[in-house]
């Protein structure tokens, strides 16, 4: 994820189109222009605009990963020996090559930083500790929760 550097302002038809645009990302640019009240031309280049300010990052299909043999979900929580730009740096550049790490977040609290991992089972989720995690420099600390059930997972922004 971007680092946010300044704030976009959005008028009421930005708004509609990334309300929609959320909820069905293969709209068509006709179909979403007749459903804000714009021109097809208008429309695109209000997306476009959308796009290159980095508003919208991209457009992508949410799998669901128990289908393509991805069932196991951990909450990983990470803590390193020292908070030195080199530490956290390297570490922030590894974890990025890692498919299996969906998301990483730098973070307050007991942990510096929590990864939600997706994997096909416990042995693999053990090689991915062994092979990758507890290679990486610096770690003092690695501690997993593993999700039961999803009880709500939204990707849409609440657009105001």
């Amino acid at each position: 994820m971007k680092e946010a550097t300044k704030e976009i302002t959005l008028d009421k038809y930005d708004q509609h189109i990334l309300t929609l645009l959320q909820q069905q990302g293969r709209i068509t640019n006709n179909e979403l222009a007749e459903q804000i009240g714009l021109s097809p031309a208008a429309c695109w280049r209000r997306v476009k605009a959308l796009e290159e300010s980095g508003v919208i990052r991209r457009f992508a299909a949410l799998v669901e990963p128990s289908l393509v043999g991805q069932p196991l979900a951990a909450l990983v929580m990470v803590t390193l020996v020292r908070h030195h730009i080199d530490n956290t740096a390297e570490f922030e550049q590894r974890i990025r090559q890692y498919p299996e790490v969906l998301q990483c977040y730098a973070t307050t609290g007991n942990a510096d930083f929590v990864l939600r991992v997706v994997i096909e089972d416990m042995a693999a989720y053990d090689k991915f500790l062994n092979e990758k995690l507890f290679t990486l420099n610096g770690i003092s600390q690695v501690s997993s929760n593993f999700v039961l059930r999803s009880i709500k997972e939204e990707t849409a922004i609440p657009i105001r």
